[in-house]
Formats: structure tokens, C-alpha cells, sequence
């Protein structure tokens, strides 16, 4: 082998190796997780629930009556591929929960998201859901779930205390709308009640495809997680 040649070889590993590394880079930056879930219910909270501490009756005074969706609340959506969890957030949510612990067929709860508001973290990858082929924001601009039905909470709540219950309703989305149930929380604390939810729904149910490709490979499933707090 001459030296030319062998020079050659050289260079030529070398620009693989950066390519290599540079790929690896940006497949870090655009498709790693950025964002981490923060929780509307605290984990003291939920790990004291059911403890032997003296805990006051709710009246219906204090929490019957309309609440509206404030900060600090999210809503977040997540998709797993073979590399993480990627977590999307968006902030921009507003709505109601009408609350009626004695006639709890006459409580309801919607809903809304501002989906320009979606952020993963990478400007790049936030522009790209909004296209067509996914959420389509230009003709879709918001989300929303509006709740048929809350099963399992009691018509006595005491403060500080966590209840399991499930909120079916229709989630709409691009404009088709999906009957989900989620598996919920909810406590009352400070003159705040605070929900916790999540459901899986999947990408077909909206039209849209999972976006897989041959480096990274993305399952159907979508979680879909309300962490909102509740104020008067």
C-alpha cells in the first residue's frame, strides 16, 4: 500500500467516524425526551393517602359549585420509540369541572388545549406535528375533552385525601372525536382540588401514521395525561 493510498484511508475513516458522531448528536437533539411530567397531585400526597392522621370533612359548601382549569396546569402527551419516552406539554389549557357531591349526575367537566402550544422541547420537532400529516394546527387549532361521566368518587370527601376514580368522555382531536376513559385522581387541598389522569389512545384513531422510520421505531399506543389544578 502506498502512502497516498494509505492517507486516503485515513481521511476516509476519520470523516466516518465524525459522521458517526455528528448523527448520533442530532439524533439526540431532535428525538430525545426534553421534557419531564410534573405532577398536579403531589407524590406525599398520594404515598400518605389512607393514613391514620385526623383529616377534615369537605363540605359541599367548600367544594360544590363550578372551578376553572388554572396554573399550574398541563396536559401532556407521550409516545415511546425504541431509544425513550419522548414527552410533549402544553400549558395552554383552560375550562371548567362543575362539582356536586350530593347529585353527581350533574357533574360535568370540559376541557381545552391550544395545540400551537405544544412543545417537546426542540423548536424543530414541535414545527413538524403541526403539519397535515399529524396534528394539521393551522385547521385544528385546539383539542378538547369534555366528561360524560365521573365513576367511583364519593360524595364524601375529606382534605388532603386521594380518590381513584374514572372520568369517561369524548376526546376530540384534528376533529375526530374518540371515546376514552381515564383513570383519574383527585384531592382537595389549600381551597384547590387538584386531578391527575391518564389514557392511551393511538395514532390511527386520528388519522393519522406512526411516524417510525428505519433508524427509530415508534409504538402506536399515545398516552394522554391531564395534570390540572382546580380554583374557584
Amino acid at each position: 500500500m502506498n502512502k497516498k493510498t494509505r492517507n486516503w484511508m485515513i481521511t476516509g475513516a476519520a470523516v466516518v467516524l465524525l459522521a458517526g458522531a455528528g448523527g448520533y448528536a442530532f439524533m439526540d437533539n431532535y428525538l430525545g425526551n426534553r421534557v419531564e411530567i410534573t405532577e398536579a397531585i403531589p407524590a406525599s400526597a398520594a404515598a400518605a393517602n389512607g393514613g391514620s392522621a385526623v383529616q377534615a370533612i369537605v363540605n359541599g359548601e367548600q367544594l360544590n359549585g363550578d372551578w376553572k382549569i388554572a396554573e399550574p396546569s398541563k396536559v401532556y402527551f407521550s409516545v415511546t420509540t425504541s431509544r425513550e419516552t419522548v414527552n410533549f406539554e402544553n400549558a395552554a389549557v383552560s375550562g371548567n369541572w362543575t362539582i356536586q357531591l350530593d347529585q353527581p349526575e350533574k357533574m360535568k367537566a370540559e376541557g381545552i388545549v391550544e395545540m400551537s402550544k405544544v412543545s417537546s422541547g426542540n423548536a424543530q420537532r414541535d414545527g413538524h406535528i403541526q403539519n397535515e400529516e399529524f396534528f394539521n394546527m393551522p385547521e385544528h387549532p385546539q383539542a378538547k375533552f369534555v366528561a360524560s361521566s365521573f365513576e367511583g368518587l364519593p360524595a364524601e370527601w375529606k382534605e388532603g385525601t386521594v380518590y381513584d376514580f374514572n372520568m369517561p368522555g369524548v376526546l376530540t382531536v384534528k376533529g375526530v372525536d374518540k371515546e376514552v376513559t381515564f383513570k383519574a385522581q383527585a384531592l382537595y387541598q389549600n381551597k384547590q382540588v387538584r386531578l391527575s389522569g391518564v389514557t392511551t389512545v393511538t395514532f390511527a384513531d386520528f388519522g393519522m401514521k406512526n411516524p417510525h422510520s428505519v433508524v427509530l421505531e415508534t409504538e402506536n399506543d399515545i398516552s394522554v395525561r391531564l395534570e390540572l389544578v382546580l380554583e374557584r
